[in-house]
């Protein structure tokens, strides 16, 4: 195993392209929102409602695609979620107005919705339990690196095609995606022909995951003080992580007068920086579980996190100079990046076979939180005439969202033994 690449690294790399194209589509819209904007003639409150349509039905989706992942398997859910989107993608680029970008918007969210879930269900059968904040660093960085590419690509092609184009484009990468799935990924190391016999062994053994198609315990799940927690606190980090992704283009150009190409650069530098979090909060968070144990592992990287995003944002609102917004903004999304991978690795934690389920669960709640900002941030900054207030709320937020992980326990599974022997 230490002489040949493992195969479990290389799931890993198959992880990390899902989610770079997953922010390549989502942030898309963001990038050309002034573009959209000025040729629909949409206030801030009507383009609100566009990216909040996206981010209702991902929300809604959420739960039944992460537990018919747990049942059917990643596999199938990923091919059938990424044709979807894909599709809904490219014709985001053949819209007319405000009715077709949100409907459009919205059946694009539809099928989105599945992959985070789907992404801790393979980090669940594919990893040991040692390994699980590492693997998921992996999703996380494919994040950070889809939202650092993606004005690269986006804006230049809308500059010489016109807003449309970039929809057209990531529609055809994310089909090229579903061609690798099909061809070469399997749910389980059993499944795969390549995998030497001690790391098959050694990740079947050290897993989470254990049992198949086990029903969820839905009414134990919801009697758990740790997933009310940490659904409570994802639905506060949430608010943030859609700004970053969807007002933050907007919020840059027309409510701190940055020119385009200064957004595209703040953008991209925010997201790249993110990179090294992703690396590292994995491997740092594993060894503070090892030496700390996981409660206290969990616990101070998730009131880290959203604790220190609180702080940046209050910074950004207040601060004049470009400079200082750039850098909070960057030193903002750096907390935010160590926080999805302490969420998700937490899923993982207590969810087990069904970590796909408590992971939908999560983000059901967590896009609830986005969509609410979505909604509030366009129709704040109207009614106050400034982009400053509905981040000063953002902030607020995301101190409560710290807080509620005092109350995260990790350590106790949601399907007990006693459970299990019935």
């Amino acid at each position: 195993m230490k002489r040949k690449f493992p195969y479990r690294y290389r799931v890993l790399i198959f992880l990390f392209f899902l989610i770079l194209i997953t922010y390549l589509d989502r942030i898309c819209i963001a990038l050309v929102g002034v573009r959209i904007k000025e040729e629909f003639k949409l206030s801030n409150e009507q383009f609100g409602w566009v990216l909040a349509s996206f981010i209702l039905a991902y929300a809604l989706f959420e739960i039944p695609a992460g537990v018919q992942s747990d049942r059917f398997g990643q596999r199938k859910v990923l091919i059938r979620i990424v044709i979807w989107w894909s599709i809904f993608t490219a014709l985001t680029g053949a819209t007319t107005g405000l009715i077709t970008l949100i409907g459009t918007r919205f059946l694009f969210g539809m099928g989105e919705a599945g992959a985070f879930p789907s992404s801790s269900g393979i980090i669940s059968h594919w990893f040991p339990a040692n390994e699980t904040s590492r693997g998921l660093s992996s999703v996380f960085l494919g994040l950070n690196v889809g939202a650092a590419i993606a004005p690269l690509i986006v804006i230049p092609i809308a500059v010489a095609y016109g807003w449309r184009a970039p929809f057209f484009v990531n529609g055809l990468i994310g089909l090229l995606w579903v061609l690798v799935c099909y061809r070469w990924f399997r749910d389980n190391p059993s499944e795969i022909k390549n995998i030497t016999e001690e790391e098959r062994k050694y990740i079947e053994e050290n897993r989470r995951f254990k049992k198949h198609n086990r029903n969820f315990p839905w009414k134990m799940a919801f009697k758990s003080r740790s997933l009310r927690a940490l659904v409570a606190a994802f639905f506060c980090s949430q608010w943030g992580n859609y700004f970053f992704i969807a007002w933050m283009p907007v919020y840059l150009q027309e409510g701190k007068h940055f020119s385009e190409n200064e957004m595209k650069m703040t953008t991209f530098y925010l997201f790249i920086t993110g990179i090294v979090v992703a690396l590292s909060t994995g491997v740092v968070g594993d060894w503070l579980v090892k030496k700390r144990g996981l409660r206290f592992g969990r616990r101070f990287f998730g009131i880290f996190a959203q604790g220190g995003m609180c702080i940046s944002l209050l910074v950004t609102a207040i601060a004049s100079e470009s400079l200082v917004v750039t850098v909070s903004l960057i030193v903002g999304h750096l907390f935010f990046a160590a926080n999805g991978i302490v969420s998700f690795s937490t899923c993982v934690d207590i969810g087990g076979d069904n970590a796909g389920t408590v992971a939908g669960i999560m983000n059901f709640f967590g896009q609830t939180g986005a969509f609410f900002l979505a909604i509030s941030f366009g129709k704040l900054a109207d009614l106050t005439h400034s982009f400053n207030v509905p981040l000063y709320v953002l902030a607020v937020v995301l101190f409560i969202g710290s807080l509620l992980w005092l109350l995260v326990d990790p350590t106790k599974p949601l399907i007990s033994a006693d459970y299990e022997e019935k």
